[in-house]
């Protein structure tokens, strides 16, 4: 339940009814802080906390058959130097207290390649490599369509778009916003295994390596926040500002998952007991929280760039009124009407 105040579409409003006329305008005027403490009010008060984790949750449904199916399909095609790049990159990333079991997750219960015929990858049959991307589409799909109805939450808008065309638009967001950010996350988070297994398996030379570990990081922020930006742009139900107003918002989420998952990962390595208490499923559990900070930081940066559309059009307080502070905003409390 959402208990914002909807953010105007400046973008049907002439020049004098604007506050100010540009987004660099707007921040210098009301001051950084002073929106990043509104933009967390308008989070918090969007119910941003439970769209996040909504959002979490089918992100690393997406995420699991999306790895599993692909090392799959590639060893199937004979593409076994993708499949194997792809294996030991996950295995490079996966605490070392869960190896085991996301060994048997993306090569199979053998230690054999995935091309050897006897592997239990190569006895999978295409189908149902097929059909496990098909559920990592779908589950990625419903994961943006969430992003939809949290972001229509946080801009105070109150009904989705139709089943249809909800859906549809979340499938192209999948597949073009969708590709480029998780390209970005490869990226910078995977970027340095990647490399390394690339290297191990087609024999990269210390040139092409320097290149990748050069490269990688400015690719990676950029498609981040074309992607992000894109989000913004095109997921919440409403006419959106130019994109000079959504890369505010953008950089903040870009900025927040950088240091969440930087944080996790530290915390991971760092906390003695993170691996004890979850033995093989410390992958799923850090998984599960990535996903969590991916979603919080998504929002977030939405919620920034609504407030900060909200203050141009002199809105400053994101929370409806509430002038008995019982917790039911004025215009929907039966006692005041």
């Amino acid at each position: 339940m959402s208990s914002v105040r909807p953010v105007p579409e400046t973008s049907l409003m002439s020049g004098d009814r604007l506050s100010v006329d540009d987004a660099a305008h707007t921040l210098r005027r009301y001051g950084l802080v002073h929106l990043l403490r509104a933009g967390a009010l308008r989070f918090r008060y969007g119910d941003g906390f439970s769209h996040a984790r909504a959002f979490a949750l089918q992100l690393a449904l997406a995420a699991v058959p999306l790895l599993i199916a692909g090392v799959g399909l590639a060893a199937s095609a004979g593409a076994e130097g993708v499949s194997e790049v792809v294996a030991r990159t996950v295995l490079a990333l996966s605490p070392g207290t869960s190896d085991e079991l996301v060994e048997q997750a993306v090569r199979g219960d053998a230690p054999s390649r995935a091309g050897d015929d006897d592997s239990p990858v190569a006895e999978r049959g295409e189908l149902v490599l097929g059909l496990g991307l098909l559920t990592a589409f779908g589950a990625a799909t419903s994961a943006f369509a969430q992003l939809e109805r949290g972001a229509n939450r946080i801009y105070g808008t109150e009904r989705d778009r139709r089943f249809v065309a909800k859906y549809a638009r979340a499938a192209l967001l999948t597949g073009t916003a969708g590709a480029a950010m998780a390209a970005g996350l490869l990226l910078i988070v995977a970027g340095e295994p990647f490399g390394d297994a690339v290297r191990e398996v087609y024999r990269w030379g210390p040139v092409a390596e320097t290149v990748w570990d050069v490269v990688r990081w400015p690719v990676g922020l950029v498609l981040l926040v074309v992607a992000v930006t894109a989000l913004l742009r095109f997921a919440p139900r409403r006419r959106q500002p130019g994109p000079s107003w959504l890369a505010a918002g953008a950089a903040v989420t870009v900025l927040a998952w950088l240091a969440g998952s930087g944080l996790l990962a530290v915390y991971v390595v760092v906390a003695e007991g993170f691996g004890e208490t979850y033995g093989p499923l410390t992958a799923v559990m850090a998984l599960l929280i990535w996903a969590n900070v991916t979603g919080v930081a998504l929002l977030a940066g939405i919620a920034l760039a609504a407030q900060l559309e909200a203050v141009r059009a002199g809105e400053d307080d994101p929370r409806l009124p509430d002038s008995d502070d019982d917790g039911i905003p004025d215009h929907t409390d039966p006692g005041r009407r």
